[in-house]
């Protein structure tokens, strides 16, 4: 072979090589891309009105506003001079590549059950595929003696557990993968499951419905009652893709959000693993359940009782029969049974009505839907600036009776809690409290010691 052919030959090689490198690449952005959107790393990492994980966003917790970090390829306030490795600890271990430590409001103890090539995928997504943006956030500023950072390594040690997922033998190859995104990059554990006082998730109540500020993240358990058991897999999809299950739920308040910016864009195949997965959590039924909340209710009016009665002239004395024929009958309809094309809900055998629990029923009076999945846009106005507390619970009060379940209660106090940003976390004073019973038990160990020295010195 001669020397140019041997150069020619050499040179195809080359060019071969890099080509692989190159699809390879590409395919490990575009793996990248799409666990990116089942992270949803989206909606904690942009502002409203900010540039896509350019960070900014403020997330109310018991422990005051965390504000999300710049995840863009930026050197200067971003993660573009990480390496992947330093990448992969902040994901799995929540710490940053100056060695201080995340919040779990970044949902690492989750990420922690990624894979080596996911990792690896989402790192070169976010390396070679997201747009750099040169600015730098607030930082987070949270009461004392949550702003020792460093006592998130005690936490760490009691609540991370940072192996990767690890696939059940004794279950399917749906199954596992069910497991893996749901437990994993979609975290649902993280809003679903309830927290203990360290506001780490509480395991033995996987998925049974937990307090997020105003909001109340439901019970998604196997049961029948309180959770999903009597829904479809079919059901559990469509409400994963576009924010409904037909006859029973419909999304609202955090979960709009989840869905619109990325449970809509799973696949198919994910999305029946995450239903397959989910019909398979354990059972937990919330007292008092005695049938599930989408049964409950039936069409009704009470036209009757309105015609010809003038509205009072304080209107906070207007029955709830009279707010609901002056602010929800024109889209919900006179009997509740909701809009022809099924856009406005029927205001029975749905979930929002028919749970015990008032907070999303309140909440979505007060501040609305405007869902957007599938290009489908489902809005409805909040009344909040129009209503006042009293109002609201004259409302929804009327709701449940009506519509949902008859054992629900609710008072212009509850309605106000809400609005001011839901029960009051008593959090912060516990955490000073044990911090300063720790220091006065240092200080007696201290003491002790000290004379037990001078006795034994004497």
């Amino acid at each position: 072979m001669n020397a140019s052919l041997r150069i020619g030959c050499l040179l195809c090689l080359l060019t071969a090589s890099a080509a692989v490198r190159a699809d390879t690449t590409a395919d490990q952005v575009k793996r990248g891309e799409y666990l990116a959107l089942a992270s949803d790393c989206v909606a904690c990492h942009t502002a409203p009105g900010g540039k896509p994980f350019a960070g900014g966003l403020a997330m109310a917790t018991p422990i005051g506003a965390i504000i999300s970090t710049n995840i863009t390829p930026s050197k200067t306030h971003g993660i573009g001079n990480y390496s992947q490795q330093q990448f992969a600890d902040a994901l799995r271990r929540g710490i940053r590549v100056d060695g201080a430590h995340l919040y779990p409001a970044m949902p690492y103890t989750s990420y922690a059950l990624m894979d080596d090539a996911d990792i690896a995928a989402l790192y070169a997504y976010f390396m070679h595929a997201v747009a750099a943006v040169d600015t730098s956030p607030a930082q987070t500023s949270l009461p004392f003696p949550f702003d020792i950072r460093a006592s998130m390594a005690v936490w760490n040690l009691l609540y991370l557990d940072a192996r990767p997922f690890i696939p059940d033998a004794g279950k399917s190859a749906q199954w596992n993968r069910g497991a893996y995104l749901v437990r994993g990059p979609a975290h649902c554990g993280d809003c679903h499951t309830p927290r203990n006082l360290l506001m780490a998730e509480d395991s033995s109540a996987e998925l049974a419905g937990a307090q997020l500020g105003s909001w109340f993240a439901p019970n998604i358990t196997s049961d029948a009652n309180s959770g999903i058991g009597g829904w479809s897999d079919q059901d559990i999809v469509d409400y994963l893709r576009t924010g409904r299950a037909a006859g029973k739920a419909q999304a609202a308040g955090p979960m709009t959000e989840a869905i619109d910016r990325s449970l809509q864009f799973l696949r198919d195949a994910d999305l029946k693993a995450m239903a397959t997965y989910l019909r398979s959590v354990p059972a937990r039924r919330d007292a008092g359940d005695d049938a599930p909340s989408y049964a409950r209710g039936q069409a009704g009016d009470q036209l009757a009782s309105n015609r010809g009665v003038p509205l009072p002239d304080d209107a906070q004395r207007m029955s709830g029969a009279q707010l609901y024929d002056a602010y929800c009958a024109t889209c919900h309809q006179a009997s509740g049974e909701g809009s022809f094309d099924a856009r406005m809900p029927s205001l029975f055998h749905n979930t929002a009505s028919g749970r015990a629990r008032h907070d999303n029923l309140v909440m979505v009076i007060l501040d609305g839907i405007h869902r957007g999945a599938e290009g489908r846009d489902v809005v409805m106005p909040g009344f909040g600036k129009e209503l006042s507390d009293t109002q609201i619970a004259v409302l929804a009060a009327h709701v449940y009776q009506m519509y949902g379940n008859p054992h629900a209660t609710i008072s212009a106090e509850d309605v106000r809690q809400l609005r001011a940003g839901g029960p009051e976390s008593h959090l912060v004073l516990l955490a000073r409290l044990g911090f300063a019973g720790a220091i006065v038990l240092v200080i007696l160990f201290v003491l002790w010691w000290r004379r037990r020295r001078r006795r034994r010195v004497r």
